[in-house]
C-alpha cells in the first residue's frame, strides 16, 4: 500500500516525477493525513504506547514522535531533554542509561490511570507502529548511524520520515542505510525552491501560514511531500481549510480529531445515511458529562449530545452517570446526599488527564444555557429528574424543541401530561413489543437493543412515523457493525467512537456519491 502515487492533490490527479511510498494504514487512503503530535496527546501521556494506541484506535495514519539519546546511546522517545516533565524521573535524559530510563513512570503525571506507563525506546515504537501506524519521528539528538540502522532493520523504511535539521540529515542519509530513509527537512519561502537538492527529502515541512497553492504545486512537481505545521494558535479551523485548500498532503495537529471529523463530514455533504448521537459528549477526547466534552463533541460535528441528569441533597441538578461520585470526581458517596456547595467544589476532570484538571461537575442550567447557543441537538437520559423539572429546565433555555427524553415508559407518560411537544424516546428490547409500546407512549424514536436491530425492524419502526436510535457501545462499535446498522436504515448511532462512525459513513458513500472538483 502507497500514498498517493499518482499524487491526489486539489481534487485533481497530479502526476509526480518522484513520489515517496508511504504504508497507508486508512483505506482508502482519504485526501489530506493528519500526524498526531506526540501520539493523541490529550487523551494519553505524550510519546507513550497509551497515546500512539489511542491514535491507532481513532484511525489516524501518523504520530509525531520525538527521540533522544540515553547515557548508553541508544534512542528514547521523549519530547524534552529534562525528564522532570513527563516522568517521576529528575534531570537530564542523557544521565541515564536506557534500561533505567525504560523502568521510569511517565504516565503518572497525566493521570492516575496511566500510572506505570513507560518510556519507549526507538524500538519499541518502531514494533508497537508497524504495519499500524506511520511516525514522523523528529530528531531532537540522535546517533544518525543508529538510527538508520534500527529503522530499516525493523521493516519500517516505509512508515517512517525523519524530521532533522539538514545537516544533521545529510549524516542520516550518508549512514550505511541512510538512503533507504524518507528524510523531511524544515523549509522558508526565503530559502528558496532549491534549498535542498542536494539532500533529496520525501517531504518539507512548512509552518501552515507561509503554504500558498503555488509552492505545493513546486514542491509537488519535484515528488515532494509538503506538510503543513499546525499547532498553537494556529491549531483552528480557518488554519486547516488554508492548508488543505493551498494542496497540502499532511497537517501536524494537537487536533487530529477535529480536522478528521470536519473534513470527512465536508466530503460526506447532504449524503450521510445516519445522524451520530456522542455518549456523555465526546468522552472519548474529554470526561464524560462535562463542558470540554460537549464543546469536543460540536467542534466534530456531533449532531445529539447525549448527556445523564441526577439530582443533589439540595434538589439541583447536576450531568453525571453514575449514582455516585467516586469514578469520575474526587468526591466519595452518592450525589444524593451531598449538597450543591459540595458538588461545586468537586473536580471531574483530573481523573481523565492533566488537561482538564479542576474541570467542575455541571449544573444542568449551566449545561443547557451553553448548549442553547450552538444548533446540536439533545439526548436527554433523565436517569433521576422529575418530568416537572426536566420540562421546566428546557423552557428556561427555550430547548423543548431541540429535545428527546431517554426513559421507560411510565416517566415518558408523565412528561407528556406536562409538556406533550417534548419528544420521548422509550427502550425497545424486544420487537414484539413494537406496536403496544408505539401505542402507550406515542414516541418520536425508539432506543433499540443493537442485537435486534434489523431492516425489517427499522421499516415496522418508520411506517409507524418512528425513528430508530440504538446505542453502538462496546463490542459493537466496529466499522463492519455501523455499516451493517447504516444499511438496515437506522437513524441515529450513539457511540464512544464518532471518528470511526464517521469513516463507516465515508465508506458507504459509493465513488459515484462523493462530492467531485476542487477540494
Amino acid at each position: 500500500m502507497t500514498l498517493f502515487a499518482p499524487l491526489i492533490w486539489a481534487g485533481l490527479l497530479l502526476q509526480v516525477d518522484r513520489p515517496q511510498p508511504f504504508f497507508a494504514p486508512v483505506q482508502p487512503a482519504r485526501p489530506v493525513q493528519v500526524m498526531a503530535h506526540r501520539g493523541a496527546s490529550g487523551q494519553a501521556p505524550e510519546n507513550t504506547r497509551a497515546a500512539i494506541e489511542r491514535a491507532i484506535a481513532d484511525g489516524l495514519e501518523w504520530v509525531e514522535l520525538d527521540v533522544r539519546l540515553s547515557r548508553d546511546g541508544r534512542h528514547v522517545i521523549l519530547h524534552d531533554p529534562l525528564l522532570d516533565r513527563t516522568t517521576n524521573g529528575k534531570g537530564p535524559v542523557e544521565d541515564l542509561d536506557v534500561a533505567t530510563l525504560k523502568e521510569l513512570d511517565a504516565g503518572a503525571w497525566f493521570a492516575p490511570r496511566f500510572a506505570g506507563e513507560r518510556l519507549l525506546g526507538l524500538d519499541d515504537a518502531l514494533r508497537l507502529c508497524k504495519n499500524r501506524i506511520n511516525i514522523y519521528l523528529d530528531c531532537k539528538k540522535i546517533d544518525s548511524i543508529r538510527l538508520a540502522r534500527d529503522v530499516v532493520e525493523a521493516e519500517m523504511s516505509a512508515q517512517v520520515v525523519v524530521f532533522a535539521a539538514p545537516e544533521v540529515l545529510r549524516q542520516v542519509r550518508d549512514s550505511p542505510s541512510g538512503d533507504r530513509l524518507a528524510l523531511m527537512p524544515k523549509w522558508r519561502p526565503a530559502m528558496g525552491m532549491d534549498a535542498f537538492h542536494d539532500l533529496r527529502p520525501a517531504a518539507v515541512e512548512l509552518d501552515a501560514w507561509d503554504l500558498t497553492p503555488d509552492i505545493a504545486r513546486d514542491w509537488h512537481a519535484r515528488g515532494v511531500l509538503v506538510q503543513a505545521k499546525v499547532l498553537g494558535t494556529h491549531d483552528r479551523p480557518d488554519v486547516w481549510d488554508r492548508a488543505i485548500q493551498a494542496g497540502a498532503d499532511w497537517l501536524q495537529t494537537d487536533k487530529a480529531d477535529e480536522i478528521i471529523a470536519r473534513e470527512t463530514l465536508r466530503r460526506l455533504g447532504p449524503r450521510r445515511r445516519v445522524r451520530i448521537a456522542h455518549h456523555r459528549g465526546a468522552s472519548r477526547f474529554a470526561p464524560e458529562n462535562t463542558l470540554p466534552a460537549y464543546a469536543k463533541s460540536i467542534a466534530l460535528g456531533a449532531d445529539f449530545v447525549e448527556f445523564d441528569i441526577r439530582t443533589s441533597a439540595g434538589n439541583q441538578h447536576f450531568l453525571l452517570h453514575d449514582t455516585t461520585l467516586d469514578r469520575t470526581t474526587n468526591g466519595k458517596g452518592p450525589i444524593r446526599e451531598l449538597d450543591s456547595a459540595a458538588i461545586f467544589g468537586l473536580d471531574a476532570g483530573a481523573w481523565f488527564g492533566a488537561p482538564f484538571q479542576n474541570t467542575r461537575v455541571p449544573t444542568l442550567d449551566a449545561f443547557l444555557a451553553r448548549m442553547a447557543r450552538e444548533t446540536v441537538l439533545l439526548y436527554v437520559d433523565a436517569k433521576e429528574i422529575a418530568p416537572e423539572a426536566l420540562v421546566a429546565a428546557l423552557r428556561r433555555h427555550d430547548l423543548i424543541d431541540r429535545a428527546i427524553v431517554y426513559q421507560g415508559a411510565d416517566y415518558l407518560l408523565k412528561l407528556r401530561e406536562v409538556e406533550p411537544r417534548l419528544r420521548r424516546m422509550p427502550p425497545l428490547k424486544d420487537p414484539k413489543d413494537l406496536n403496544d409500546l408505539a401505542d402507550r407512549v406515542a414516541p418520536f424514536a425508539f432506543d433499540t437493543r443493537w442485537a435486534i436491530v434489523t431492516p425489517d425492524l427499522v421499516k415496522r419502526a418508520h411506517g409507524l412515523e418512528i425513528q430508530v436510535f440504538s446505542d453502538a457501545l462496546g463490542g459493537n462499535e466496529t466499522i463492519d457493525r455501523y455499516r451493517e446498522v447504516v444499511r438496515a436504515g437506522l437513524d441515529v448511532i450513539q457511540t464512544d467512537h464518532p471518528l470511526r462512525v464517521l469513516r463507516a459513513l465515508e465508506l458507504e458513500v459509493t465513488p459515484a456519491e462523493r462530492p467531485q472538483g476542487p477540494r
